[in-house]
């Protein structure tokens, strides 16, 4: 006796894709990129021209950055040594901030998956 066949697996309700016009069009989302750009941008300038400013001022003020601080530590060596300090401290302002963002993030998805917008 041959046994029965198998029936197929029951197949997965169907996906729904979010409407991606009506969440860029939805208030939330709209302020959620908008804070983020005013934070990452204005730290994006700062990185960028503090990052930049010991190459300009080694090249067109060398004696002012070879003035000596303490020992053979120059004022050169000691920007440079900032510039570890200053990417930590941005980091830790993002993941500060981040956070703020990520609840934001959590809200609009949570109103996207219970269907609400």
């Amino acid at each position: 006796m041959a046994d029965a066949p198998t029936p197929p697996p029951a197949s997965p309700p169907p996906h729904r894709e979010p409407e991606w016009t009506r969440i860029e069009a939805d208030p939330d989302f709209r302020e959620l990129l908008a804070v983020k750009r005013r934070f990452i941008v204005p730290a994006t300038v700062f990185f960028i021209v503090y990052y930049f400013s010991l190459p300009i001022l080694v090249g067109y003020f060398p004696a002012l950055m070879s003035r000596k601080v303490w020992g053979d530590v120059n004022l050169a060596y000691l920007f440079a040594l900032s510039q570890f300090f200053m990417a930590w401290i941005l980091m830790a302002m993002y993941v500060r901030r981040a956070r703020t963002f990520d609840a934001q993030a959590a809200r609009i998805v949570g109103r996207v998956a219970g269907g609400e917008l």
